[in-house]
C-alpha cells in the first residue's frame, strides 16, 4: 500500500465532514467562476463593443454590475472561510489519530527497540512527522480537488470563448507536468534528510540540557555549544538545499506559464484585430487564463507538498509497520493472581544476534523466597531481572510463573503482580502523590499516605509546603537521592504486588541513608517472592538464597553462609569488600 492510500485511511472517520467541505469547494470554484463576468458585461455592452450587448448600453448598470461584483467576493469568501475551517478542523482531527496511535504503539514496544533509538527521534516523530498526515490533507488532496474542478470549470469555460486560445494556453501544460514530476523525487528525498537531521539536533540539544549539571561541573559548555551547532549547520545545509530545489523549481514552472501567458496574448490580439473575438471576451479569456494557471501551479507546489509530507509520513509508519518482538502467545490469557513461584529454564539470552549476555540459567524461585543475585558488572544481574516482567524475552529456553511460561500469560496482568524499585527512581514532573499512586491511579489518599509511612517517607513529606501535593521537578531535582528512594519504595508498598524486583535499590545511598532504607526493604520483602541485584554484599548476605552470576552463567548458589564456607566467587566478592562492581 502506498504511503498516500495509508494516509488516506486516517480520514475514513470524517468522510461525512469532508463531502461537507468538498460540497463547499464547489460552491467556492462556481462562484470564482463568476467573478469576471461583470467587468465583461461592462466592457462589451455598456461601452458598446458587444455587437448585440444583452443588458443594454445604459450607465446606470456599470453600479449594479460593480455590486455584483463585491456580492460574488463576499459570498465566495464567506463559503472559502466555512470550507478552510471544514477542512483544517479534519486534518487536525486526522493528527490526533496518528499521533495518539504512533505514541500509543512506542508505549508497547518492548525496550530492545527503544535501546536501539535516541528517545528524542521518537519524540521528533511524534511531534513533527506525524504533522505530514494533516499537510497531505490540507496541501495535498483539499487543494488537488479544488485545483482540479477549477481546472476542469475554467477549461470550459475558455473552450465556449475561444478554442483555439483554449489550446494554445494548454501547449505548456505537459512540460509543467514533466517538470513537477522530475523536481518530486529530488524534493522528498532532501525532506527526508532534514528530517532526519533536525531529528538528530532535537537529539543533541535533549542531551546536553537534560545533562546539564554534569556539564557545569566540568565546564564543557562551549563543547556542547560547538556540538549542537554541527548539529544545527548539518540541519542548516539540508534546508537550503532544499531551498535551492524549490526556486529552482519554481522559476522553471513559472517561466513556462508566461511563455504560454505571452503566446495567449499574441494570437488573441490578433483575433481581436481580426473582429472574431471581442475585447471584453479577450479581457475574461485572460482572467480565466490566471485561473487555469494558478491551480496548475497550485498543483505544482501541492506536488512538492505531499513529497515533503510523504517523507514525515513514511517515518511514522516506520515504527508502526515495526513487529513487537515481545509478544503474548496466541493462548495467553489474564491473571488475577500468582502464588509468585519462578523458574528460568534453559534460559539464553542476548542483546544483539549472536552475543548471548545469558547462558543456559536454570534457577528455581519458591513463593515469597528471597533471592539475591550478586556478581561482577556486566555478569548479567539486571538482564536476568528483566526477563521476569518481560521487558525482553529469552533468546532460548523459557520463564515460567507458577508453572506457566510467561508469554501465556497477557503482558499486562503480568506486571501487575509486579512491583520494582530501580537504582534511579524514575519520578515524573508532577507531584509527590501522583508518583506514589502511579501503579494504582485510583488509590485514596489514606493508602497514599498509609504506603508512605511504610517507606518512612511521611515525615519529609508533610513538612514540604504543599505537602503530597507537591510537585517533584523534571526527573524529582526537587528531592534528595534518599528522598526519591522512598517515594520509589512507597509505589511498591502501594502496589502491593506479590513478585517483587529490587535492582540495586541502595547503591546511589550514603550508609546513614542506606542503613535507613534497607529496614524499609526488609519491610517491603516480607511474605514476597523477591530477586534483588545489588553489589553491597553485605545488605543481602542474609536471605534465603544467594546466586552468583559471572560472564552470564550461574557459579554457584546457596544461603550467604554456605557459600562462604565454600570459599568460591562469592567468598572472594565478600572480602574485596561487597563492592565487585
Amino acid at each position: 500500500m502506498s504511503i498516500y492510500r495509508r494516509a488516506a485511511l486516517y480520514y475514513r472517520p470524517f468522510w461525512a465532514k469532508t463531502t461537507l467541505g468538498l460540497l463547499l469547494s464547489l460552491c467556492a470554484v462556481g462562484l470564482n467562476l463568476l467573478k469576471p463576468w461583470p467587468f465583461k458585461i461592462i466592457v462589451d455592452d455598456v461601452l458598446g463593443q458587444g455587437a448585440e450587448p444583452a443588458f443594454g448600453r445604459s450607465p446606470s448598470l456599470v453600479p449594479l454590475l460593480c455590486l455584483a461584483l463585491v456580492a460574488i467576493q463576499v459570498l465566495w469568501g464567506l463559503v472559502n472561510m466555512a470550507m478552510n475551517y471544514t477542512f483544517v478542523k479534519i486534518g487536525l482531527q486526522a493528527l490526533l489519530r496518528l499521533r495518539t496511535e504512533l505514541y500509543a504503539y512506542l508505549q508497547s514496544l518492548s525496550l530492545k527497540y527503544h535501546d536501539a533509538r535516541r528517545s528524542s527521534d521518537s519524540s521528533f516523530r511524534v511531534a513533527y512527522d506525524s504533522q505530514a498526515i494533516q499537510t497531505m490533507f490540507n496541501q495535498g488532496f483539499t487543494n488537488i480537488f479544488s485545483s482540479a474542478v477549477m481546472l476542469i470549470g475554467t477549461f470550459v469555460v475558455m473552450v465556449q470563448i475561444d478554442w483555439q486560445l483554449t489550446l494554445l494556453s494548454l501547449g505548456v501544460v505537459p512540460v509543467i507536468a514533466g517538470a513537477i514530476y522530475f523536481f518530486a523525487n529530488r524534493i522528498r528525498s532532501q525532506s527526508t534528510t532534514i528530517q532526519e537531521r533536525e531529528s538528530a539536533m532535537l537529539a543533541q540539544a535533549q542531551e546536553g540540557l537534560s545533562s546539564i549539571r554534569m556539564v557545569h561541573a566540568f565546564g564543557r559548555e562551549e563543547w556542547e555549544v560547538s556540538q549542537f551547532q554541527h548539529q544545527a549547520h548539518q540541519s542548516l545545509k539540508a534546508n537550503l538545499r532544499l531551498t535551492l530545489t524549490n526556486v529552482n523549481s519554481a522559476f522553471v514552472i513559472s517561466t513556462l506559464m508566461v511563455l504560454g501567458t505571452a503566446a495567449m496574448y499574441y494570437v488573441g490580439t490578433l483575433h481581436v484585430l481580426a473582429g472574431t473575438l471581442t475585447l471584453g471576451s479577450l479581457l475574461v479569456f485572460s482572467a480565466y487564463l490566471l485561473m487555469l494557471y494558478q491551480p496548475l501551479e497550485s498543483l505544482t507546489y501541492t506536488a512538492w507538498a505531499m513529497e515533503g509530507a510523504a517523507a514525515g509520513a513514511q517515518r511514522c509508519f516506520e515504527v508502526l509497520d515495526r513487529a513487537d518482538d515481545v509478544i503474548d502467545s496466541t493462548d495467553a490469557s489474564a491473571i488475577s493472581t500468582t502464588a509468585g513461584a519462578l523458574a528460568f529454564e534453559g534460559v539464553d539470552f542476548g542483546y544483539a544476534a549472536g552475543q548471548l549476555t545469558l547462558h543456559t540459567i536454570d534457577l528455581q524461585i519458591a513463593p515469597n523466597q528471597i533471592v539475591g543475585l550478586v556478581g561482577g558488572t556486566g555478569a548479567g544481574k539486571s538482564t536476568l531481572l528483566s526477563l521476569v516482567p518481560r521487558f525482553y524475552d529469552p533468546t532460548a529456553g523459557r520463564v515460567t510463573l507458577d508453572g506457566r511460561d510467561l508469554r501465556q500469560i497477557k503482558k499486562k496482568s503480568l506486571r501487575a503482580q509486579i512491583g520494582i524499585v530501580l537504582q534511579d527512581t524514575v519520578l515524573f514532573s508532577t507531584t509527590i502523590r501522583e508518583n506514589i499512586a502511579y501503579g494504582r491511579p485510583g488509590a485514596t489518599s489514606e493508602e497514599i499516605r498509609q504506603a508512605a509511612r511504610k517507606a518512612q517517607a511521611d515525615e519529609f513529606i508533610s513538612r514540604m509546603p504543599q505537602g503530597y501535593r507537591s510537585p517533584v521537578g523534571e526527573r524529582g531535582t526537587h528531592l534528595s537521592v534518599g528522598q526519591r528512594q522512598r517515594i520509589g519504595i512507597a509505589r511498591a508498598f502501594l502496589k502491593n504486588a506479590p513478585i517483587l524486583l529490587l535492582d540495586e535499590p541502595t547503591s546511589a545511598l550514603d550508609p546513614t541513608t542506606e542503613a535507613a532504607i534497607m529496614d524499609t526493604i526488609k519491610e517491603l520483602m516480607r511474605g514476597r517472592t523477591t530477586l534483588i541485584v545489588t553489589h553491597r554484599l553485605a545488605t543481602i548476605h542474609g536471605v534465603d538464597r544467594i546466586v552468583v552470576l559471572e560472564h552470564g552463567r550461574v557459579v554457584e548458589q546457596g544461603s550467604g553462609a554456605e557459600l562462604l564456607a565454600r570459599g568460591g566467587q562469592y567468598a572472594t566478592l565478600y572480602a574485596a569488600g561487597n563492592y565487585p562492581g
